[in-house]
């Protein structure tokens, strides 16, 4: 059983760095081509669709969390009764809430930006940057994170639906682990939408400029 599921990590991987060459998708839509149009508004449409279905759960994960949390306090404080399951239904919600936001977060253009320079750009230094942050932060991070996440400890987490160390605690840890590569394989997808996206902003702005320099002469 552990050789099948090293196994088919392996096979994963693989197939994750057969695909890898998709990620290049926004450097390409920089070149004169028009037949891709169709094929990344797919592509594109089918990403975001995920980022607001992983949003929904989230939210759901949200009020788990609050409803859980409630019960500890007046568990505690007012029966003077605690578990320890119900203690890690709030780390486990809580952790869910932000890994499964994260892509709809980078979608809804809610991260943290410099603004005191960004204001100050013009819109085609700002989507250069923005599709440059793609290939230089998000897509390392996001590899380095499925990487390192999906390891024979990994594997032998699932092998053996490993649960909480503590005897009432939940038996679910490996589906709770689970959650990093989930989120680095989101947060990737929901990059690669964004960076096509500003790929198709820069070539429109470069296009402008052009025939309004053409005009002007």
């Amino acid at each position: 059983m552990t050789d099948l599921l090293v196994l088919l990590g392996n096979a994963i991987k693989i197939v994750g760095w057969i695909f890898s060459p998709i990620l290049l998708l926004p450097l390409i839509l920089l070149l004169p081509v028009r037949r891709l149009t169709a094929i990344t508004q797919f592509c594109v449409k089918w990403i975001e669709s995920t980022s607001k279905f992983t949003l929904a759960a989230a939210c759901t994960c949200a009020i788990i969390m609050v409803l859980a949390q409630l019960f500890v306090v007046f568990g505690r404080y007012v029966f003077g009764w605690s578990a320890t399951w119900l203690n890690e239904i709030v780390i486990y919600t809580y952790a869910a809430m932000f890994l499964l936001a994260a892509a709809h977060t980078l979608y809804s253009n809610r991260h943290v930006r410099v603004d005191i320079f960004r204001d100050r750009m013009s819109p085609l230094v700002k989507n250069t940057i923005e599709l440059s942050g793609f290939y230089f932060f998000i897509i390392p991070i996001c590899i380095l994170l499925l990487w390192s996440s999906v390891s024979r400890s990994f594997v032998a987490s699932w092998i053996n639906f490993e649960g909480s160390r503590e005897s009432d605690g939940l038996p679910i840890y490996f589906v709770f682990r689970t959650l990093v590569p989930v989120f680095a394989t989101l947060l990737l997808a929901q990059g690669l939408a964004n960076a096509i996206k500003t790929s198709h902003k820069i070539k429109s702005l470069i296009l402008k400029d052009y025939q309004e320099s053409q005009y002007g002469s």
